[in-house]
């Protein structure tokens, strides 16, 4: 699997200076974004690093990043030259532009203030770009789809999603959008707006690209289900993340839903009534969470191993999702079968893809929110760069 999302790529002039990331100056080598979040101090701060390392080993400094207030994402087309910065402290899209020295300055903004949104930010893929003069951002707080032209920086319209909308809950929509032909599909998912929980309430909100238009599908069997994948059959399995998986061991009992794998159809744009799984049987038992695409109509699954990780009493769900022993498991999407790797590294449960020139990454968080590392999916997991901080979002300028 070489491309998770099709994305427009679009062209951008080669410079001739030199630079200490383009050491040769002939600007034809691949140069990426990382936007790194630390949240260290009392008052979090983001920082965007222009690199060309992602797929070796290497440590990457601070020293000549951009500093952006807030906790900051870094979105856009890849390979197109421009960067679009947002942060959860206004409403504002910054555009970057790659200059032929390999450097970003600023060359545009727009504001969503208009629309009712006081912040940017949650994942990465909130943000998708159907080509060069459209775009959607997932609102959940609203909730609505701001559709924006990222070539005028103008705002042209939006996509009322009120049906989402329930009482003591919080809307949270997917970091793992899937786009096909003429459609964007988001997953979607509830948890309390107090206390620890999931709802029991799956969405799937899938919008044509063509007309605007959204469909909202929803299920009641499962929660929390913010991880997609497509199988071999053309169908869009959806399941319920680590976070899900954590709760559900936690607080087992409590009305909690087990986590599970459902079947959306992205040509009728609906769940399919008699496919439902939990995630425990797929995998021989346990507590197994997460769906993240795989190669060759194979997805992972993430079961949580207790020796390395164990789960005491009033052990917060966050902590469980977000330590280092959960498993990988390789799913088959037309057998549903499933084989543990054990090459690969236990790891935290969550983890984010991203797509560098002949790679797709995934990334690890270090206890303490202290670090990244980015690994290489499909290759034991081999690790490639660390930043300081929190990387949510991952881009390929060049």
């Amino acid at each position: 699997m070489k491309r998770l999302i099709s994305f427009l790529a679009l062209s951008l002039l080669a410079g001739c200076e030199k630079d200490p990331v383009d050491p040769d100056g002939n600007g034809d080598g691949p140069l990426y974004a990382i936007t790194t979040q630390l949240l260290t101090t009392d008052t979090p701060q983001s920082y965007i690093i222009v690199t060309d390392k992602a797929e070796e080993a290497g440590t990457l400094s601070l020293d000549n990043a951009i500093e952006v207030p807030g906790r900051a994402l870094g979105v856009g087309i890849p390979k197109s030259g421009s960067l679009y910065v947002v942060t959860d402290e206004n409403a504002t899209v910054v555009r970057y532009t790659l200059t032929s020295s390999g450097t970003l300055e600023k060359s545009g903004t727009v504001s969503f203030a208009g629309k009712g949104v006081s912040s940017l930010g949650e994942y990465q893929n909130n943000f998708q770009f159907v080509s060069a003069t459209k775009a959607y951002y997932f609102d959940g707080e609203t909730p609505q789809v701001i559709i924006w032209n990222p070539t005028e920086m103008t705002v042209t319209g939006s996509i009322p999603l009120d049906s989402l909308a329930i009482a003591g809950a919080t809307l949270s929509f997917s970091g793992a959008t899937v786009q096909l032909t003429n459609q964007v599909i988001m997953p979607v998912g509830w948890r309390p707006a107090t206390g620890v929980g999931i709802t029991k309430k799956a969405a799937v909100v899938s919008i044509d690209t063509q007309t605007d238009v959204a469909t909202i599908a929803t299920d009641d069997r499962c929660g929390y289900t913010h991880d997609a994948a497509v199988g071999p059959d053309g169908k869009v399995y959806i399941a319920t993340e680590a976070y899900g998986a954590a709760v559900y061991r936690v607080k087992h009992g409590e009305d909690t839903p087990a986590p599970c794998l459902l079947k959306f159809d992205p040509q009728t744009r609906t769940f399919d009534p008699s496919f439902y799984k939990t995630l425990s049987e797929l995998v021989g038992g346990g507590t197994a969470g997460a769906l993240i695409p795989g190669p060759q109509g194979t997805a992972y699954v993430r079961v949580l191993d207790e020796a390395v990780a164990p789960v005491n009493e009033g052990t917060h769900p966050r902590l469980v999702a977000s330590g280092a022993g959960w498993q990988w498991w390789q799913l088959k999407l037309d057998t549903l079968t499933a084989t543990r790797m054990p090459a690969f590294p236990s790891t935290t449960g969550s983890v984010f893809l991203f797509e560098s020139e002949n790679q797709i990454l995934y990334s690890e968080f270090a206890a303490g929110s202290s670090a990244t590392t980015l690994h290489v999916l499909g290759d034991n997991g081999r690790a490639t760069v660390t930043t300081q901080g929190l990387s949510f979002s991952f881009l390929q300028l060049r």
